[in-house]
């Protein structure tokens, strides 16, 4: 579909044609043992069922599945995979100093309008030979996926995309929530909010209720289609995100608005 070796017409310009992600050409190139790989396809299944489960239990599941795996591999492992441990607790991590926390908004909240709060998180995707990151937005209110994308990494710059991408499609919302990572605590994201008269609201570190409806859009999109795929490529993944969230955003059978603007 895509002709990298083309020089009349950029790779960039081709998947806007084609209505297609250009990071979805891609898998990330991960540097992982295929051993490896296979632990993080039945970690990321443990902590979707059991998103409490802390490095240990996790160990002791893999165990149960024929993992032999020692504790310093799995803590490794859940990091590249950014999985936090939900339960709640104290805050003790130190944020980089050039970036700023922003406090949480969303306690006591009632959200009654669309616009009025989107949250944003993003998720590890095994694929056939590596992983991808997904990154949506999703409105509060309405539980509409107002925009998402894949990339081999996901970074300040690329969540800051996402978000521009949503905004000039739908409008600005009231208020925007993550959680801490630093993709998000970044001037790069967060003064992009601000300029656009945004509140930031960030959760609190694995407190499970701070962005609990980004977390159940993963737990669904993952075991109503990514587990029931088997995607060998990143441009496979895409396609079947985008026919997955089409789905869920019309005839899935939660709330659903129209977002005129």
């Amino acid at each position: 579909m895509v002709d990298k070796t083309d020089k009349k017409i950029s790779v960039a310009r081709q998947c806007s044609l084609l209505s297609i992600s250009r990071s979805g050409l891609y898998y990330a190139h991960s540097g992982e043992s295929g051993r490896n790989l296979e632990i993080m396809r039945a970690i990321d299944r443990i902590h979707t069922c059991y998103p409490f489960y802390g490095f240990r239990r996790i160990r002791n599941e893999l165990h149960s599945n024929g993992f032999n795996v020692g504790k310093k591999p799995v803590i490794r492992l859940m990091k590249l995979m950014a999985i936090e441990v939900i339960y709640p607790k104290e805050n003790t991590s130190v944020p980089n100093c050039e970036d700023r926390i922003y406090p949480y908004l969303l306690r006591g909240l009632q959200v009654e309008r669309i616009n009025q709060v989107w949250e944003m998180d993003k998720t590890y995707i095994g694929v056939a030979h590596g992983f991808m990151y997904l990154a949506a937005i999703i409105d509060v209110h309405s539980r509409m996926v107002v925009n998402w994308d894949i990339s081999n990494t996901m970074e300040a710059d690329q969540c800051k995309e996402i978000v521009t991408e949503a905004v000039a499609k739908y409008g600005a919302p009231e208020i925007f929530n993550t959680d801490q990572g630093s993709r998000f605590t970044s001037h790069v994201f967060t003064g992009y909010l601000l300029d656009n008269k945004i509140k930031v609201s960030m959760g609190g570190r694995g407190r499970a209720k701070d962005n609990i409806f980004i977390e159940r859009l993963w737990r669904s999109v993952k075991q109503e289609n990514i587990y029931l795929n088997a995607y060998e490529t990143g441009y496979e993944l895409f396609a079947g995100l985008k026919a997955y969230f089409d789905f869920y955003n019309t005839k899935r059978g939660h709330q659903y608005f129209d977002f005129a603007q």
